[in-house]
């Protein structure tokens, strides 16, 4: 793999673990910024700390196992986490509208996706 493409998988790696941190951290923050969530109570924010924390940092975990180990698999699974919360988006589009603010997002997860799976076919097998 190239040394860029490694350096953009490191980038989304390091992006989804800072964020998945800061979900279990400061669930309150980071829900009612950016993501527009509103946590209730201890419920919500274990919800908040949980399931988008754990999603956040698995993503970040299965993209440093890819560069890491030099395993494709790896990046091909934090590429399917992330497509698929990009195809869930189409699904809110259809249901619920398009603005900015939710296109957003979707494109930065397609970006994303690009470059996992990027790194997915220029890796090098170990």
């Amino acid at each position: 793999m190239t040394a860029f493409v490694r350096v953009l998988v490191g980038l989304v790696a390091l992006f989804f673990v800072v964020f998945g941190l800061r979900f279990v951290l400061t669930p309150e923050a980071m829900a009612g910024g950016d993501f527009a969530i509103l946590p209730v109570g201890v419920p919500g924010l274990a919800t908040v700390r949980g399931d988008l924390g754990g999603a956040f940092l698995a993503v970040g975990i299965f993209a440093i196992l890819g560069l890491a180990n030099r395993a494709r698999t790896w990046l091909y699974a934090a590429a399917i986490v992330v497509g698929t919360i990009a195809a869930c988006r189409i699904v809110g589009f259809a249901l619920d509208g398009l603005n900015r603010v939710t296109l957003v997002p979707f494109v930065v997860e397609l970006v994303m996706v690009a470059i996992l799976l990027t790194g997915a076919r220029r890796l090098p097998t170990a």
